[in-house]
């Protein structure tokens, strides 16, 4: 989930933080339209989701898949060929010579999608009222503190443009950060992050869930939500307030209405693609040969950007603790062998990622080693002293056998008090690959002696089994971004991080978790990451990733998988493509057309 934040793309969120988050990454992605196109017919772009919204409170979303990079817009934009900041609702910047003072001056005459004015008052709020505050769980705090102390920011206003942050020492993602959180309206929330309900709670934590009405639903980007229909269709209609216009003063963005449409199955958003019901497509590995022959007669166009700047992983539950009515959030003996880290490295060289390569990927990717993507200027590769895993099952067998575990006259694996070794593994339904790699790893683990029990699961009670209730064995997962600002993903590699998904401690508002370990090399992690946080020399800054990297590979609280080449298949008719690596195909989504 590199709750994941991240450049305007089809996955693309509203900043680049990691994620994470596992975060928000279907957003911004698509869409086109025709400003000369009849008011009687409004130009539509329908594109496919495999999971609805789990909210539409952006600050408590923990879904990859969400609205929110249509309907709100950072203070800064990352450019998407060359990575670096523009512009955004910000109308410029300027940092102070020691780096820790940014004074932001926002755009005149900003409005919130209902037309009410949006100001410096509405920054200060969603900083200091949201997104630093105790009261509210994000994970957005966790990549905000600064330093061993884990200080926030200071957020000031300065005038009715200026805003001040200050941070107490150096912070080299600060810029990024400081200007890339979308903005909440005050006039809408101020309330609820002040007032609690009847039991006690803070109504902002059940404010714009996806029971609301969606013309409640206040933003600033290019759209605003006009309909949602659990389970079928979010409808987006073009925000008239939106900030942005084309150089003959004509209003952006062009299209007048994207449907995200709610289909879980891959095969299913396959072949209503073939049928010409959907504008584009995340081509799956299996359908890329069955598609590419038919660009020319489907009139569409298959992208690439390269390797996927995401990861995808099997993880094992190792936290220690109980939930609050004392029962473990694993059992005991179960919890034993996932925190023996031979038990891990033995399950890892049982994996056959060259033929999960092959089969399910049909050899279009590579081995994955590192949660940093390829394309990542931090990136460690096995060359430079990463350690791998490669298929050896022989290994596995021996260093179970060494950590105490035997085998049963059945071949079956048992641990020292004659356990049968056997484990549930999560995976969200609906995603064939998924699907296949989960089958696949229980049948190479079988041929250890391990059973493993792969359950498939709705997107949203996936998460909901991962993060709320922590009432999992093994998941297989992902995260995305983290391409240029590694500090992206320090809120799944901080100890007290909100996507710590492997041993989540306690979040704000939960009970404390009796028994909660954290053990010596996460801590490490987390120093590492701190303090690549606050050195602006670029060359050591790496070397402390590098080392980071050494430390995940050595301990593995995430198995990565395969890296599969991305492939996006978009309609022609859906003019100003300019596709690129980072952005993607959608990136300039306000100055896209539809060819009718």
């Amino acid at each position: 989930m590199n709750h994941l934040v991240y450049p305007w793309s089809k996955r693309g969120l509203l900043i680049r933080l990691a994620s994470v988050l596992l975060v928000i990454l279907l957003a911004l992605g698509l869409s086109g339209c025709s400003a000369a196109q009849s008011s009687d017919r409004p130009s539509r772009l329908v594109i496919p989701t495999p999971s609805g919204p789990s909210t539409f409170n952006y600050p408590l979303n923990q879904s990859a898949y969400s609205v929110f990079g249509y309907i709100y817009s950072p203070l800064i934009e990352e450019h998407p060929v060359t990575g670096e900041l523009q512009p955004g609702l910000a109308e410029s910047w300027e940092i102070a010579p020691n780096g820790q003072k940014i004074i932001i001056t926002l755009r005149s005459g900003l409005k919130w999608s209902d037309g009410e004015p949006m100001t410096v008052d509405d920054v200060i709020f969603t900083y200091n009222e949201i997104y630093l505050s105790d009261k509210i769980p994000s994970s957005f705090k966790d990549i905000l503190r600064v330093g061993r102390d884990r200080t926030l920011p200071t957020v000031e206003k300065l005038d009715d443009r200026r805003i001040e942050f200050s941070v107490p020492e150096p912070f080299a993602p600060f810029l990024r950060y400081a200007g890339g959180l979308p903005i909440l309206p005050a006039h809408v929330l101020a309330d609820s992050v002040r007032t609690f309900d009847s039991q006690g709670n803070l109504r902002f934590l059940s404010t714009w869930g996806t029971n609301t009405d969606p013309q409640e639903i206040v933003g600033n980007g290019m759209y605003r939500i006009r309909s949602y229909n659990s389970n079928q269709r979010v409808i987006l209609e073009r925000n008239p307030y939106y900030w942005r216009e084309d150089p003959q003063g004509n209003p952006q963005p062009y299209i007048d209405q994207i449907v995200w449409q709610i289909i879980e199955s891959s095969d299913t958003q396959l072949l209503n693609f073939r049928s010409g019901s959907l504008d584009t497509l995340d081509v799956q590995p299996e359908a890329f040969p069955l598609l590419k022959p038919e660009e020319t007669r489907g009139q569409y166009t298959i992208y690439s950007p390269g390797p996927d700047t995401g990861t995808v992983f099997m993880s094992f539950n190792l936290n220690q603790g109980k939930n609050a009515d004392g029962r473990p959030f694993v059992e005991p003996h179960k919890s034993l062998w996932f925190n023996n880290l031979a038990f891990r490295q033995a399950v890892y060289y049982s994996i056959n990622r060259e033929v999960m390569k092959n089969n399910i990927f049909l050899g279009l990717g590579e081995l994955q080693h590192s949660h940093l993507p390829v394309q990542s200027p931090f990136y460690l590769s096995p060359e430079q002293g990463l350690r791998t895993y490669n298929y050896n099952p022989e290994k596995a067998r021996k260093l179970l056998l060494e950590a105490g575990f035997s085998y049963n006259e059945n071949g079956n694996l048992i641990d020292a008090e004659g356990n049968q070794v056997r484990f549930t593994l999560l995976a969200s339904a609906g995603r064939k690959v998924r699907e296949q790699m989960a089958t696949q790893i229980a049948q190479d683990l079988s041929r250890i002696g391990i059973r493993v029990d792969p359950l498939f699961l709705s997107f949203n009670t996936y998460v909901n089994r991962l993060s709320k209730t922590r009432d999992w064995e093994a998941f297989l997962g992902g995260f995305t971004g983290g391409v240029l600002e590694p500090h992206g993903g320090y809120n799944i590699w901080s100890v007290n991080g909100r996507l710590h998904t492997f041993n989540q401690g306690q979040q704000p508002g939960e009970p404390e978790i009796e028994g909660w370990v954290v053990s010596d090399w996460e801590q490490k992690i987390d120093d590492l990451y701190v303090q690549a946080s606050q050195e602006l020399d670029n060359d050591k800054r790496r070397e402390l990733y590098g080392e980071a990297q050494k430390i995940i590979a050595e301990n593995l609280p995430f198995l990565y998988m395969v890296n599969p080449l991305v492939f996006d298949a978009i309609r022609d008719r859906i003019e100003g493509i300019d596709y690129t690596p980072i952005g993607r195909g959608f990136w300039n989504l306000y100055e896209l057309k539809i060819r009718e």
